[in-house]
C-alpha cells in the first residue's frame, strides 16, 4: 500500500510570521498536534504542540512569538508513492509521530500520522504494538518486538534495520 492511500490530504499550513498563539488555536480547532510552516509555496519547517510547550512556554516566550523562532527546521518526510510499510518502520526508528508527505516536485500533498498508519497498515500486530509503544513510552518497549517480527503474509522475518531473511515454513 502506498502512503497516498493512508495520508491526510486536507492539510492546514501556517506562515512563518504566524504567532504561536494563532498556531496553537489552529491546532486546537483542527485537533492536530503539528502544522507545516510554508513560505512561497515551499515547506520550511514544522511547528508542533511540543515545540510550543518546550521551546516557547517553558522558556517564558510571549504568545506573540513567531513560529519561525521555535519551529523544527530539519524535517523527515516521505513521498506519496513510498510504501506505507517502509515509512511506518522509518517512523518507529526515528521516533516520529508525523511525516509531511511530498510529491516529487517537492510540494506538500499531505501529512501521514501514526494514527493514519495504524488505521491502514496490515502489519503483524507485534509491530504495530511496538511502534505505538515506541512512540508513546520508549522506555517500556519489549526489545524483542523491536528487533524482529514475522510478516504473516510472506513468512519474511523483518527487522527494524530493514534486513530480511526467509524463514522456512513449519
Amino acid at each position: 500500500m502506498k502512503v497516498s492511500a493512508a495520508m491526510t490530504r486536507d492539510v492546514k499550513l501556517v506562515k512563518p510570521q504566524t504567532t504561536i498563539r494563532e498556531a496553537a488555536a489552529l491546532m486546537a480547532q483542527i485537533d492536530a498536534g503539528s502544522l507545516p510552516v510554508a513560505e512561497n509555496d515551499r515547506l520550511i519547517g514544522m511547528v508542533t504542540d511540543r515545540d510550543i510547550a518546550i521551546r516557547a512556554v517553558a522558556e517564558g516566550k510571549s504568545p506573540q512569538t513567531k513560529v519561525t523562532e521555535i519551529m523544527t527546521r530539519q524535517m523527515l518526510y516521505c513521498f506519496e508513492d513510498d510504501e506505507l510499510d517502509d515509512v511506518a518502520i522509518n517512523m518507529g526508528q526515528n521516533q516520529v509521530r508525523r511525516f509531511p508527505v511530498i510529491n516529487h516536485d517537492k510540494r506538500l500533498v499531505g501529512i501521514l500520522s501514526l494514527g493514519d498508519v495504524v488505521r491502514k497498515v496490515t502489519l503483524a500486530p507485534q509491530l504495530v504494538k511496538a511502534q505505538i509503544s515506541w512512540m508513546v513510552a520508549a522506555a517500556s518497549i519489549d526489545a524483542t518486538c523491536l528487533r524482529k517480527w514475522r510478516d504473516q503474509r510472506t513468512g519474511i522475518i523483518r527487522t527494524w534495520s530493514g534486513s530480511e531473511r526467509r524463514q522456512k515454513a513449519g
